[in-house]
């Protein structure tokens, strides 16, 4: 089964928790035990799963990706957002979970989150689930 979550972005770099809306989706697929795959279909973007019970570390992630890639920097890419492109290939447009049960396969406290490293944008991101 394919959905496809669209939702609209506020920041030029933020990572949203989008781990209720994924869950939401595999409810909706009445897959008991499968895979999720995950993919952002945007050039400047990502998907990771990270710790979700404390925002520092949300912040502290875009924080250290803002000094490992500088905005302003000497790119060749002339739409000024090269720094977005890099953060993405960094982080990924993919992820593959385990579904058991019904449910995601996380961690305790892992949570999923979008990346958006270009916004505010319109953004959507493809979940699909497979039965196995």
């Amino acid at each position: 089964m394919l959905e496809v979550l669209e939702f609209d972005t506020s920041k030029r770099n933020d990572l949203i928790d989008i781990t209720a809306e994924v869950s939401a989706a595999v409810s909706r697929s009445r897959i008991e035990s499968g895979i999720c795959c995950l993919y952002v279909p945007h050039a400047t973007s990502g998907v990771t799963i990270n710790e979700n019970a404390d925002p520092s570390v949300k912040l502290d992630i875009i924080k250290k990706l803002e000094t490992m890639v500088p905005r302003s920097e000497n790119y060749n890419h002339a739409e000024g957002n090269s720094d977005s492109h890099v953060k993405s290939s960094i982080i990924g447009t993919t992820l593959t979970i385990i579904i058991e049960d019904g449910s995601l396969v996380l961690g305790t406290w892992q949570g999923i989150f979008f990346c958006e490293f270009d916004g505010p944008r319109s953004r959507k991101i493809y979940v699909k689930t497979i039965e196995g």
